[in-house]
């Protein structure tokens, strides 16, 4: 059987200090955070995971997460991060990572190392340098990556982080007036989060973890096609779906370069890994 080590979920501590509220943490929600970071450590986590495009990570500012990072430091643990950027701002949210190294003393792991987006794939040798550059100060960092060019997360990800605040994105799917903020964000990015239909075009976008029978006929075809069939704009087509599925929709997103990929698997201080969910085959067929 395989061995298991377990990370501590960014997410998971967000939400035991503050639920999924956005903003910055009071001293008083950081104390509380740190304690469970604490006993999560005594009790055997190899570190802390943050995944910051989603929700509640994304609410987390830089400077929380050093607070949290000081207390895995002291056990020898690890920061393992889904950058904040894996597109238009890749650099900036790299070197977030690499602060937080600097500034709290904690091993870094970048997870699924990739460049989104055609217009930003040349930007991958820049961030090598830059990895290079940090490991030869003495910052502790490495990354892992899948050796492909397509991703996997919600269809969930083509709409911005604060469609969620509350943990109310179906009750704001279904509200007009919230909707529509929604719509509007989504279709003009300001740059703060991380558009993945802006990265890919809806072309790229292939839902196929839909639940509901009458969807099943959606299941691999792009969102651009599903949408056409509907007569829909690709972003209405996105939020009916994901607000008749109740759900986060699986998508596969198709954003990176082979070129990259071949370059990226010649550095000394990466690794093949994968970040997929696993099932026991028998509880997923179900009776």
């Amino acid at each position: 059987s395989p061995n298991v080590a377990s990370f501590l979920g960014g997410g998971t501590l967000r939400r035991i200090g503050r639920d999924m509220e956005m903003g910055p943490s009071s001293p008083e929600q950081l104390a509380v955070m740190q304690r469970v970071m604490d006993e999560s450590m005594q009790d055997g986590a190899v570190g802390i995971s943050y995944a910051l495009i989603y929700p509640p990570e994304a609410f987390v500012d830089t400077d929380e997460i050093v607070a949290i990072c000081d207390v895995v430091a002291r056990y020898g643990g690890v920061y393992i991060t889904h950058l904040r950027s894996e597109g238009d701002t890749f650099l900036e949210a790299l070197d977030e990572a690499i602060e937080i190294g600097e500034r709290s003393g904690v091993a870094v792991e970048v997870y699924h190392l990739k460049v989104s987006g055609r217009r930003n794939w040349p930007i991958m040798e820049t961030a090598i340098e830059r990895f290079n550059a940090a490991r030869a100060r003495g910052i502790d960092i490495t990354a892992d990556m899948y050796p492909y060019t397509a991703s996997g997360t919600g269809l969930t990800s083509v709409l911005p982080p604060f469609a969620s605040e509350g943990g109310k994105l179906m009750e704001n799917l279904r509200d007009p007036e919230a909707r529509a903020r929604i719509r509007e964000a989504t279709l003009n990015p300001d740059g703060s989060w991380e558009a993945m239909a802006d990265l890919t075009g809806p072309e790229g976008v292939i839902p196929i973890g839909f639940y509901r029978d009458e969807h099943q006929g959606y299941v691999g075809r792009s969102l651009a096609d599903i949408a056409a069939e509907r007569g829909q704009d690709w972003v209405d087509c996105a939020m009916d779906l994901i607000s008749a599925e109740g759900q986060r929709i699986g998508t596969i997103y198709h954003a990176m370069q082979e070129e990259n990929v071949r370059l990226q698997l010649q550095q000394p201080w990466n690794k093949v890994s994968s970040d997929a969910g696993g099932l026991d085959p028998e509880w997923a067929i179900g009776d």
